[in-house]
């Protein structure tokens, strides 16, 4: 087994289990998808620990890989089915991708940055991610060519309520994201049903905010 496959394994073991994700479909692909294939080159030791991996390049916008246990937290609470459609919003360099292409029928992923989203598609197509469509769109905007979702996934946190994203679930739908609208920020579920959309608390996280959907700066006299 290789340093890689070990650590992906322990961060399995000692990261996703114990913190209730049970969902074994979630398990094997996070024990399938190799983490540092979507880390830069010198970030890749770092990949398998409980951080958020900073994987943007040097002068442009800070990205990130979001810590794994709140990925598979959120990914279990969204149950996830083999036939759905899903968006993966702020996909930096592609891994929770990779993650919801093992568990979804078509993945449309965006990212802000365009070089970054290039990366991704590379990567993603070199691993044999033939379900999964990259494109380069702000955050907030998500895709509508592929609308409506059965499932929305922020890869980062929002600190507005993004409602064009929720225009784009599907009756039935659900976004998870981290909610960084108030103290602490939580994760939360919102599900589309009859032209409404009700929400849930899930956990308490904390991850760097997502390029477009920060909160708009006060106004200082």
């Amino acid at each position: 087994m290789s340093d890689f496959s070990t650590a992906r394994q322990k961060m399995v073991d000692g990261q996703v289990r114990p913190s209730d994700v049970t969902d074994l479909r979630i398990i094997d692909a996070m024990l399938a998808v190799p983490r540092e294939a979507f880390a830069p080159e010198d970030q890749r030791a770092l990949a398998y620990l409980d951080l958020d991996l900073d994987v943007g390049e040097a002068g442009a916008t800070r990205r990130f890989l979001i810590k794994p246990v709140v990925i598979a937290k959120m990914l279990q609470a969204a149950e996830i089915s083999e036939t759905d459609s899903v968006l993966v919003v702020g996909c930096a360099s592609g891994y929770v991708a990779a993650v919801v292409a093992k568990l979804a029928g078509r993945v449309t992923a965006t990212e802000c940055d365009d070089a970054l989203a290039a990366k991704a598609g590379d990567v993603l197509a070199r691993l044999g991610f033939g379900n999964v469509t990259v494109r380069t769109a702000a955050a907030a905007d998500g895709d509508k060519i592929n609308a409506p979702y059965d499932v929305i996934v922020l890869s980062g946190a929002t600190e507005i309520i993004p409602e064009r994203l929720y225009r784009q679930l599907r009756d039935g739908g659900r976004l998870v994201g981290v909610f960084a609208t108030s103290r602490p920020p939580r994760a939360m579920i919102v599900t589309h049903s009859h032209a409404d959309f009700g929400d849930r608390a899930l956990f308490d996280a904390a991850v760097p905010v997502l390029p477009g959907l920060e909160r708009p700066p006060a106004f200082v006299f």
